[in-house]
């Protein structure tokens, strides 16, 4: 088990390595366009020509040596933390991410746990009362949930609880709210009135995704023997579903939970933007609009560094759940 996750660990930062050299790539591609965009600032600072103001954004950006020391430089810096200084107020882009990532964390945390909450009675019950009407019905709603795109049900959630439900507690909670940032330990109840209706509405998106998933690996499941076996003996039929059925079911299904918690945690940008949650997924947004490069590239390494802890964590939960699963 050790030396699996040695391996595991070495491999991910090799992950790692690689896509911090493409994001230093990327960013000299097209080099010209991203000093031009740093250089826009200076020109009514500087009475001197937009030349001047070009070497001085060039030398900003680190641009101004050779490509082999500016890898050294660049690796150099992101080993020690530094992501550089935003475009736009000149604060450190690490200090600027961090400050946003808890709204993000607490979103993409709400909206894992109401998936699972719906996902795993409906999958199960689905499963279990194949092609009968409650089976239709839930299978309706999952499939509506995913044809669907996320930004059309928030912006049908706002418009239903601001006509319908104007200065009520319903229009509160899943209404869209302004800027700003409330601690859950020091206002729990302003707090959940940022997120919940992002949180309701990414939860059911990323429900109906895992109990799809859960439903078909619940159905294959209970076609093996050992079902078979447990429903010969008389067991109960909530013993063999959750001790026999359920836990072979969720193997599989913990890649799907582990790939969408590491996606909504790392920033999601579509909930952040309606409901103007100032998280990772709205910085980035905004910073795309005023083409401020050092803030998307942090974030982008930020994202790939979640992606692939959640991936290793994902892995070493197999274990857990399959005795059978052997680490060499």
């Amino acid at each position: 088990m050790q030396q699996y996750i040695i391996r595991r660990v070495i491999l991910n930062i090799f992950v790692l390595f690689l896509v911090a050299t493409m994001v230093f790539a990327v960013l000299r591609i097209d080099s010209d366009h991203v000093v031009n965009t740093k250089a826009a600032g200076c020109f009514s600072d500087l009475t001197g020509d937009a030349e001047q103001c070009k070497a001085i954004a060039r030398a900003d950006l680190g641009l101004d040596s050779s490509i082999p020391n500016q890898y050294w430089t660049y690796m150099s810096n992101l080993l020690q933390g530094d992501l550089g200084n935003t475009f736009s107020d000149k604060k450190p882009v690490l200090d600027e991410i961090l400050s946003r990532v808890v709204p993000s964390i607490e979103l993409g945390i709400l909206q894992i746990m109401i998936g699972l909450a719906v996902a795993l009675p409906v999958g199960i019950i689905s499963a279990v009362r194949q092609d009968q009407p409650i089976d239709y019905v839930m299978r309706f709603f999952a499939i509506f949930f995913l044809g669907i795109p996320v930004f059309v049900v928030a912006v049908f959630v706002i418009l239903i609880t601001s006509r319908w439900f104007e200065g009520t507690l319903v229009a509160d909670w899943l209404g869209p709210h302004g800027l700003g940032w409330v601690n859950i330990w020091e206002d729990p109840i302003g707090n959940l009135q940022r997120v919940s209706g992002a949180a309701i509405v990414g939860g059911l998106a990323t429900g109906a995704i895992i109990m799809r998933f859960l439903r078909s690996q619940m159905l294959e499941v209970m076609r093996q023997d050992y079902v078979r076996t447990a429903w010969s003996k008389g067991l109960r039929e909530r013993v063999v579903i959750m001790r026999h059925a359920l836990k072979n079911a969720l193997i599989p299904v913990l890649t799907v939970v582990g790939i969408l918690l590491g996606a909504v945690i790392s920033g999601n940008v579509i909930l952040e933007t309606i409901y103007s949650i100032d998280g990772v997924g709205f910085y980035v947004t905004s910073a795309a609009l005023q083409f401020d490069y050092p803030v998307i590239q942090g974030i982008v390494l930020i994202v790939a560094f979640i992606l692939v802890f959640v991936n290793l964590l994902v892995d070493i939960a197999y274990g857990w759940l399959d005795p059978r699963i052997r680490y060499s």
